[in-house]
């Protein structure tokens, strides 16, 4: 009993940091502007303007391939998100995946994880993407 408790515990504890983490750096970057995201945070992130930020790579000197983070040209109607980590794992997407794309959408796999209960009631973000690219595709 004990034991449960203290997972309980800890568990909470995680989900606080893990939260609050997230509402620091929201605080710390100010107006959240795509080009000044770090690389590993922006898949699956919308500007203040309510565009969606893509990441995207160039070859740069020497032919090593860098990444940065861009803003598209895509409007939604969210704005200043960066999503959670958790909705990544949950709705099977790859927060280093560079552009924006309907690929995954080929996969039976990665539907299944996108109409997932905690993806369809958790990340409003990465369904209205999906979901738009659906259309845009005529699906």
């Amino acid at each position: 009993m004990v034991a449960a408790a203290s997972m309980s515990w800890k568990t909470m504890i995680a989900a606080f940091f893990a939260v609050s983490s997230l509402a620091i750096l929201n605080g710390a970057l100010g107006d959240l502007i795509c080009e000044e995201l770090p690389v590993e945070l922006c898949a699956y992130s919308i500007s203040d303007a309510g565009k969606r930020c893509v990441l995207e790579n160039y070859v740069a000197r020497k032919g090593t391939v860098n990444y940065q983070c861009k803003t598209s040209e895509v409007v939604v109607d969210m704005k200043s998100w960066i999503e959670t980590e958790a909705c990544i794992k949950d709705c099977g997407v790859d927060r280093n995946a560079v552009g924006i794309s309907s690929d995954y959408l080929l996969s039976p796999n990665f539907v299944a994880k996108l109409c997932s209960q905690p993806c369809f009631t958790y990340c409003p973000n990465i369904l209205d993407l999906y979901s738009s690219l659906a259309q845009a595709e005529g699906g």
